[in-house]
């Protein structure tokens, strides 16, 4: 019953599947660390545990449901010859939602009004910033999901899988959530990936394939140009403040 636990190929499946499920679940992290930011200091931890929780379990949903996961590939209606299926129709909605969500974000960013002590005022709730995460959680659980089905046979290779990237990423959100919070120019790239991957998401329901290599690729390099000019201005004010200190008269 259990024979495939000891056949490499399996193995081989499970950890590049793992990777995938990481890799997939980068934007995803993004999304629930901007929010989270928006929350107290102190809730910002248990609104990252519970949204990667929530994907957890949407993914875990979907996984069980293999069945109904497969049927979402049946056109349900069409619209000026274009056929939508169940999957489109959450990718459509998904992708406009993470549109409006980014550029709101990025307005706030740029234009909303900061308080005394130069933080802006809490416009949301613990509550608001859960359910918008999980909203979210569907739609990347979606494209999670199908790579997974088409990756390998086992479901209990799958679930093994999702479990491990998931709990990953759990890992990884605090430091990239700080991260992100302590820079402002990482965070306004990372709303700019999100717009990005809002494109993707329409252009996906409609159809029109984009390889997601580029995508990745694009963000990378522009994750690393940003990091070497964080790098540069870092041991500019060094260099400055060293410069200041060395000219103040004694």
């Amino acid at each position: 019953m259990l024979d495939w636990v000891a056949d490499p190929n399996i193995w081989i499946g499970f950890f590049t599947l793992v990777a995938l499920e990481i890799v997939l679940g980068i934007d995803n992290i993004i999304f629930i660390s901007i929010l989270a930011g928006k929350l107290p200091p102190e809730q910002r931890d248990r609104a990252r545990v519970l949204g990667l929780a929530a994907a957890l379990i949407s993914r875990l949903l979907l996984l069980f449901g293999l069945s109904w996961v497969v049927q979402l590939t049946e056109p349900l209606f069409t619209v000026l010859g274009q056929e939508i299926s169940g999957r489109d129709l959450i990718l459509l909605l998904g992708g406009l939602f993470l549109l409006g969500k980014s550029v709101t974000e990025i307005h706030h960013a740029m234009e909303a009004p900061t308080g005394e002590d130069g933080r802006k005022p809490a416009a949301v709730s613990f509550t608001s910033v859960i359910v918008q995460i999980m909203v979210l959680d569907v739609v990347f659980s979606l494209d999670s999901v199908i790579t997974a089905v088409g990756m390998v046979d086992e479901l209990g290779v799958m679930i093994a899988a999702v479990v491990v990237a998931v709990v990953v990423m759990l890992f990884a959100s605090g430091p990239i959530s700080r991260f992100v919070d302590a820079h402002p120019t990482i965070k306004m790239l990372a709303l700019s990936f999100l717009v990005l991957i809002g494109v993707v998401l329409v252009a996906e329901g409609l159809d029109q394939h984009i390889p997601k290599g580029y995508i990745y690729f694009a963000m990378a390099f522009s994750v690393i140009v940003e990091l070497l000019n964080i790098r540069v201005r870092s041991r500019h004010a060094k260099k400055q403040q060293a410069h200041q200190e060395g000219g103040t008269p004694s």
